[in-house]
């Protein structure tokens, strides 16, 4: 079985000095042949909404939109916090397609399931 790694992404489009290295590191990881997954909690379910992505640039590196597109296409899983949409009183939806919304008992498996956690 391949080796699993969890990215918890908290920061939000407010904190954009934190918003690229989780797709970095899942992109390289996904070149090691481990899975990799990124999951959006709480700030974080900001990145994922459609058009926000496209807003951060960031020093010589491409805006963010296209190292999340290198993600998605090195076979990262994406996946955002039902509950932390709530809580930010945000409206559900609109979210980018390849970004699975899910709910807060997928944390706590990714976190059983991962041979590594890190947070951002």
């Amino acid at each position: 079985m391949p080796k699993k790694i969890l990215y918890i992404v908290t920061s939000g489009t407010d904190e954009p000095h934190r918003l690229y290295a989780p797709f970095v590191l899942a992109t390289t990881a996904r070149a090691m042949d481990i899975d990799a997954t990124i999951y959006f909690l709480i700030n974080g379910v900001m990145v994922m909404k459609q058009g926000e992505a496209e807003k951060i640039q960031l020093g010589s590196f491409p805006p963010l939109k296209e190292v999340i597109d290198q993600a998605i296409k090195a076979g990262v899983k994406l996946m955002a916090c039902d509950q932390s949409t709530q809580m930010l009183g945000l409206e559900r939806g609109g979210y980018l397609k390849e970004c699975g919304v899910v709910g807060s008992a997928t944390l706590n498996d990714l976190a059983l399931e991962a041979d590594a956690i890190l947070s951002f």
